[in-house]
């Protein structure tokens, strides 16, 4: 039996040195095999900056956001009970097929008479922001002065509490998005912006700050992160060129290290690419190459 159980062993031994050695002679060509490098998505994209292409062809231009590298987006159309086509839940769905979801939604037509269908749809898609892009109702204006607004701050803190509200009570949370005018002194010297950070319950209310914008308008957004600590949940970060312009991310004179250094502070929970003009580039390609420069400057 001893005898047995040592030319067992031995040729235990030799089968293990033989698996080793035939191992070894292919081990770099295995090792590659089953370690793959795979990208990990991150970061959100407003989907205004590829509005054309959403138009026409929605399911392959979410596809090519995907492969971009992008994890979540912000979305810019609502008509009809449907966003960019599709009824709510097959939205969410196609989105998660392609490894998306809908973080937000930009919804510019609210008014207090559609707002709970608005909030129903935009729940059922899967979206979480509720987000207001401009003061609505009719009181925002465009002209060749820029954009600005008809009515008063109060009227339109009023509006955005009520709205509030009722997004909270179904679960989502509501935003307001800034562009430079709410930085702008009103007739009392204030600026727009400080009374609706004074006077939005933040319990309902809170912000979308457009990194551009505040920019634009000549300030800092550190300013605000320390003024009014926590009430930033959302940024839009877009670059802005050496004519003023909008760019892509990480080519422009915006100091986003900076910024990005104070998100704890500013309550910033997700972040969001936009471009809202590409000047002939290609708005695909602007938006690649921003994602390459959120990861060059350290977002995730």
């Amino acid at each position: 039996m001893k005898n047995y159980f040592n030319l067992t062993l031995s040729l235990a031994l030799i089968a293990a040195v033989g698996f080793t050695a035939c191992n070894s002679k292919t081990g770099t060509e295995e090792s590659t095999e089953v370690v793959e490098t795979q990208t990990t998505s991150f970061g959100g994209l407003a989907l205004y900056t590829l509005r054309d292409s959403m138009a026409s062809n929605p399911k392959a231009t979410l596809q090519a956001v995907a492969d971009a590298g992008y994890a979540y987006v912000e979305t810019a159309n609502y008509e009809d009970g449907k966003f960019y086509g599709m009824a709510p839940a097959d939205f969410k769905a196609y989105l998660e097929s392609i490894g998306l979801t809908a973080k937000s939604a930009h919804m510019g037509m609210v008014n207090l008479e559609n707002a709970d269908q608005l909030i129903a749809d935009a729940k059922a898609a899967g979206i979480s922001y509720f987000v207001i892009p401009v003061p609505p109702m009719g009181m925002f204006t465009f002209g060749p002065d820029g954009m600005g607004m008809k009515g008063t701050a109060a009227e339109l803190a009023t509006i955005l509490n009520t709205l509030g509200e009722k997004c909270s009570a179904a679960g989502l949370k509501l935003l307001y998005h800034n562009h430079d005018f709410e930085f702008k002194p009103m007739a009392d010297g204030s600026a727009m912006i400080d009374y609706l950070l004074e006077n939005c319950n933040s319990d309902n209310v809170n912000f979308q700050m457009d990194l551009f914008w505040v920019t634009k308008a000549g300030v800092d957004p550190l300013t605000y992160f320390e003024k009014y600590p926590g009430r930033f949940k959302a940024w839009h970060v877009k670059d802005m060129n050496a004519e003023g312009n909008f760019a892509p991310v990480g080519t422009g004179s915006i100091d986003f290290k900076r910024i990005l250094a104070e998100k704890v502070k500013s309550g910033m929970e997700y972040y969001l690419v936009e471009q809202d003009q590409t000047f002939g580039l290609d708005p695909m390609e602007a938006v690649k190459t921003s994602h390459k420069g959120l990861e060059e400057i350290g977002f995730n």
